[in-house]
């Protein structure tokens, strides 16, 4: 079987270019990024926060790189549609790990990374604390050299502004933002931690290069999407709400069965079996065994698969891993 045509990056591209504001879902595994992919969303944020936290360690770059990339390795493989921006923190060192980190990214055929220019390690943005930030100049260097490495060139990066949360003023994270979008950076994500979009908004307002704007409201979560519409943010991310969903249903299904002293409750709140054998394509494997999987009659010797009749099937019935 020929391999299909890969679109997703030049689909991926057209969303930050769009005039419509198109929409991410958080993902952090391969489970959830079936999920997202069946629930139609324009593309995958493979978040960091969620990530770690699925990983059960902090959002400093307790995870490793290399360990963060086998995560993105299964959402591809088990989303093989929808486009995967990479959550790439800092870019997990200097400009030299960068370089790397977008060659891999490639190879595993990941659409775009998202940098941001903090120091690594990175603290996570709603944690309490300061936030260090690098010299814009240091972080300018990044995306020069993400850009620099990339071979697809509908690969894309997207320079995350971490000035609000560090406390700088507008002018100070304009020049950052422009001083980025001059480096190469294909968008600009601006990031506030205040629970209405005044400085994202104001940002918007300020902002006069065609560069996209992308957003993540986790704080200021509230706000209508017709103002991010007339705002013309271009994507906007719902980052890490599939990890807390799953956080909330797990509490509470470990509280029920402890209380309770049985599953028999608990099975209409769950997916059934048959559920997770179907998001784990159970039925492809199936087809795939009745093609390359000579039958056998019980107490038939083991050697007699070798030339046993193969069953017919149409091997466009079975899907061959990506």
């Amino acid at each position: 079987m020929s391999p299909p045509t890969n679109s997703h990056k030049r689909r991926f591209r057209s969303l930050l270019e769009s005039e419509e504001v198109e929409y991410l879902m958080e993902a952090h595994n391969g489970l959830s990024a079936r999920i997202v992919e069946e629930a139609g969303f324009a593309g995958i944020w493979a978040s960091g926060l969620s990530i770690s936290a699925a990983l059960g360690v902090r959002d400093c770059n307790e995870a490793s790189w290399t360990q963060t990339l086998e995560v993105v390795e299964f959402m591809r493989d088990a989303a093989p549609s929808t486009p995967i921006l990479l959550d790439g923190d800092t870019g997990f060192g200097n400009f030299n790990n960068v370089r790397r980190l977008v060659k891999k990214l490639e190879q595993r055929d990941i659409d775009g990374v998202c940098l941001e220019d903090k120091l690594f390690p990175k603290k996570n943005s709603f944690v309490e604390g300061p936030q260090r930030l690098a010299a814009p100049e240091e972080f300018a260097g990044k995306i020069m050299a993400a850009k620099d490495t990339q071979v697809d060139p509908d690969f894309c990066v997207v320079a995350r502004l971490e000035g609000f949360i560090a406390g700088l003023e507008m002018d100070e994270v304009l020049d950052r933002a422009d001083r980025y979008a001059e480096a190469g950076a294909d968008a600009i994500l601006v990031h506030s931690k205040r629970e209405d979009p005044g400085e994202v908004l104001a940002f918007a307002r300020e902002w006069d290069r065609d560069c996209p704007l992308v957003i993540v409201p986790t704080t200021y979560a509230d706000t209508p999407n017709e103002v991010f519409i007339d705002a013309g943010f271009s994507v906007v991310i719902w980052a890490n709400h599939l990890m807390r969903a799953s956080i909330t249903a797990m509490q509470e299904a470990c509280r029920f069965v402890r209380e309770s002293g049985s599953v028999h409750g608990l099975l209409p709140r769950i997916a059934s079996m048959s559920e997770v054998f179907r998001l784990q394509r159970a039925e492809e494997l199936a087809a795939a065994e009745r093609r390359y999987l000579p039958s056998v009659k019980p107490g038939e010797p083991i050697d007699s698969r070798l030339t046993g009749n193969r069953q017919s099937l149409d091997p466009a019935d079975v899907i061959l891993p990506d």
